[in-house]
């Protein structure tokens, strides 16, 4: 076995400059605020941000909010940042009222969709109950005339076939 270096090992040396330095040119040590959130590895990240907030003012608000929050707090900023720059007018804003918008036509495309449910079930039980009468008048019919009343040949099929009966 050879001799096993850091690097071997898996431990760095020396740290390795996040994205934020990396873009402001400078040093970046192992209690660089910035490094946990913008990765050297994701460049873009951190350039939207800088573009939309600036590095000290995303500093600033990094500090401003509890340890336990950051993470959420840069996830907010990075989204923000590119919808700001998508739509430097509205931002985030902007896409929220798209979507409330697209929800509202949503619940009106529903309501006209379960009005038409409702409409067809209506429909069917009319149809049904058409059906059911026609069928009921039939025994009824041979009952109430007896012989004397009687269905030629195509009026019965044609009754058969509207009450779903086999010719």
């Amino acid at each position: 076995m050879g001799s096993q270096t850091p690097a071997r090992l898996g431990i760095r040396n020396h740290h390795q400059p996040c994205a934020a330095c990396k873009m402001l040119r400078r040093r970046c040590d192992s209690n660089c605020i910035l490094a946990p959130y913008f990765p050297g590895d994701e460049p873009d990240k951190f350039a939207g941000v800088h573009k939309v907030f600036g590095a000290s003012n995303v500093i600033k608000m990094i500090q401003m909010v509890e340890e336990t929050n950051r993470e959420d707090a840069v996830k907010a900023l990075v989204y923000e940042a590119r919808a700001r720059l998508r739509d430097p007018v509205y931002g985030s804003t902007g896409t929220i009222f798209q979507l409330q918008k697209m929800v509202q036509d949503l619940k009106l495309q529903l309501k006209s969709t379960n009005a038409r449910v409702l409409e067809l079930q209506q429909q069917k039980d009319q149809l049904l109950g058409i059906f059911m009468n026609v069928d009921h008048l039939d025994v009824l019919s041979s009952v109430d005339h007896g012989p004397s009343f009687s269905l030629d040949y195509e009026d019965s099929m044609a009754s058969n076939l509207l009450i779903g009966k086999p010719h």
